[in-house]
């Protein structure tokens, strides 16, 4: 296939060097950033730049840029996309982003397959791409009514990426879930950083500091962006965790030993049974 890859930082990236390592495909790349398509090409996890003729022969593209230039793209390019390509994306929020596709529906003649690699790292950038963070991960594909045969091609490509599973779902569950497992930690990281203590914490700190931290070196022009549009899925889930925090602050407080103690093995037995 010809697959056009718009966008090439850390997941894009990470798409392309992975396609170029694990299948035959010819990968093209379309980025504002001149300097990331010249480090793609040099070293070669894309096989050359796209130009806009390309994408009248394209057989996949696949979106890995911010849900309002993966809408765009839709609506200025979808119309050059020839009949039997498909048309994916890599955003972290699906509800929005389908809604924005229902309403470009019948401007082209492409079909549209929602996704979301369930991958990353706290570094952005080409720089930072490395296709091995695919391996064993998982694969959310959002269903819109995509005919089958795009969204088995979709798949596909998912597997011979590394990822160990394809799991399907629907948008408005999408974005409940990625609130509660992937932006409410991010504005946990985020919050606790800004503690006065973190400063020097040097000396001080061990696992828990890594752990807790690690996600809180954010991009924060794309993070904002998820936030806001997925805000009432986050916002009920930033308000249970407040409820939980709480809880635990006012019997320490309190000197409550057997509701802290109550609370804490509460927690311990959760992430037992579930991991």
């Amino acid at each position: 296939m010809k697959i056009i890859l718009v966008g090439l930082g850390l997941i894009g990236g990470s798409v392309a060097k992975s396609l170029k390592q694990n299948t035959g495909h010819q990968v093209l790349g379309m980025d504002t950033d001149q300097d990331a398509l010249l480090d793609a090409c040099s070293c070669g996890a894309i096989d050359g730049k796209a130009a806009q003729e390309d994408l009248k022969t394209a057989d996949l593209v696949y979106l890995c840029v911010y849900p309002e230039a993966a809408l765009a793209f839709a609506r200025e390019q979808g119309p050059l996309l020839p009949e039997g390509c498909v048309l994916t994306d890599a955003c972290g929020v699906k509800a929005a982003v389908c809604a924005g596709m229902e309403e470009l529906a019948g401007t082209g003649r492409y079909a549209y397959v929602a996704g979301h690699p369930m991958a990353g790292k706290e570094r952005s950038g080409f720089g930072a791409s490395d296709p091995s963070i695919f391996v064993g991960a998982s694969y959310i594909i959002a269903d819109t009514g995509a005919p089958g045969w795009a969204v088995e091609r979709v798949e596909e490509l998912a597997r011979a990426m590394g990822f160990g599973r394809v799991v399907h779902t629907t948008p408005q569950r999408h974005d409940q879930m990625i609130a509660f497992t992937s932006q409410a930690p991010h504005a946990l990281a985020c919050a606790y950083v800004m503690s006065p203590r973190c400063p020097e914490h040097q000396g001080f700190s061990a696992g828990s500091y890594r752990d807790v931290s690690r996600v809180a070196n954010i991009n924060e022009s794309l993070w904002s962006r998820l936030f806001l549009d997925n805000r009432e899925a986050l916002v009920e889930e930033l308000d249970q965790l407040q409820k939980n925090i709480g809880a635990i602050r006012d019997a320490v407080a309190g000197e409550d030993e057997a509701t802290l103690r109550r609370l804490l093995q509460t927690a311990a037995q959760i992430k037992r049974q579930y991991g």
